[in-house]
């Protein structure tokens, strides 16, 4: 069977950020706003006022210290508090397709390796613009890249799921060389005006470019050693949103679940254990002792449940270049994240060493690739 490598790999990180001060001055002039607007409910005892969010919450619950976005403006502004995003002409570029473009290029150069090299696009994604035609062909046509294309959604997980697909399909013989694209504009499915998760998401694009080892002529190589993935079931994370919306009895009422919605806390105590547990066997599966691991690139979405996982795997603390977080700076990037760590901080290991890019969310999903430094 053929052996497969991830031979390079890029993250376009947008110009603007958005940091807790500026989201916390933000978001307490909306709370302001409405308590304002709905004073005598209040009074009355007929609703509850809302509450300020403040910077030492947001870095305690989740380690978040700023966020990259396509557009801060919208998302800042309290009378609307959601990015600002032109209609686009069905000629030009679609933002997904742009974004992912810049990363696409940068792991292209990183691998060394030319469109004509390239032999099909997966564009995987927590969210897609629009339903057709797939992302992934347009990037496909952008790039000049013959083959073919599709779009893939695993939500967070989407990411490792495509590494998954894309591994079988070289192994097989369908591909020689694919190119994996993750363009997340989680600012838009964002409930920005909901204290409890206005400060999670931010945006950007990685891409990563997979092909046969006897192909791969980059400096930096990562064998795939195997591949793994698991679903469950859960509503605990969950988006109601979708191209059935105005068919319903409330057309296109501002429901809150038609953004992003989560129990945090559940979650938290119900996937640790389920991404811990699959990591550890994983590892047995293939004869690798979970302790060997030299680095755990893990989704960013919360830096207490990667600590939690990473005491589990390891059986200690791990240092902090065990466990790259990136969570600080970028936020939870869904699909992105695990990826963004991999490629910020894979330039140390040496030859053999041992990693696995871990990633886990709504479904639940979580998916592993076990990866090898090459010589």
């Amino acid at each position: 069977m053929r052996q497969v490598v991830i031979s390079g790999t890029g993250v376009f990180t947008p110009d603007e950020i958005i940091t807790n001060e500026e989201l916390v001055a933000a978001f307490n002039k909306y709370v302001d706003q409405q308590n304002e607007l709905h004073a005598d409910a209040i009074a009355a005892g007929e609703r509850e006022p809302l509450e300020y969010s403040n910077e030492e919450f947001i870095y305690k619950a989740s380690g978040i210290l700023q966020r990259y976005v396509m557009d801060k403006s919208g998302v800042l502004d309290p009378n609307q508090m959601y990015p600002s995003l032109r209609q686009r002409d069905d000629d030009e570029p679609g933002i997904m397709a742009e974004m992912a473009i810049k990363a696409a290029s940068e792991a292209l150069k990183s691998a060394g390796k030319t469109p004509d090299q390239v032999q099909a696009v997966i564009c995987a994604a927590s969210n897609h613009e629009r339903a057709y035609p797939a992302i992934a062909i347009e990037i496909q046509d952008a790039l000049g890249i013959d083959g073919f294309g599709f779009d893939m959604n695993v939500a967070c997980s989407s990411a490792t799921f495509g590494i998954q697909a894309a591994s079988d399909m070289i192994r097989s013989g369908s591909a020689d060389c694919i190119l994996i694209v993750n363009p997340e504009i989680c600012s838009g499915h964002l409930e920005w005006r909901d204290r409890d998760c206005h400060f999670i998401f931010g945006d950007v694009c990685t891409a990563i470019v997979l092909e046969t080892q006897e192909t791969a002529t980059s400096d930096n190589q990562f064998e795939i050693l195997s591949t793994r993935c698991l679903t469950q079931f859960s509503n605990n994370i969950r988006n109601n949103n979708g191209f059935l919306r105005r068919s319903r009895p409330s057309g296109t009422d501002d429901r809150r679940d038609m953004q992003f919605m989560q129990n945090g806390r559940l979650v938290f105590k119900q996937v640790v254990p389920i991404v811990s547990d699959m990591v550890i066997q994983h590892c047995q599966d293939e004869g690798i002792d979970p302790t060997s691991l030299r680095r755990m690139w893990l989704h960013q979405a919360n830096k207490s449940m990667n600590d939690f996982i990473g005491r589990k795997v390891l059986g200690r603390v791990p240092e902090p270049q065990e466990q790259p977080n990136i969570l600080q700076d970028y936020a939870n990037t869904s699909s992105a994240g695990s990826i963004i760590a991999f490629s910020q901080n894979n330039q140390d290991m040496a030859a053999d060493d041992l990693g696995i890019i871990c990633s886990f969310g709504a479904g639940y999903s979580v998916g592993n690739v076990i990866v090898r430094k090459t010589a």
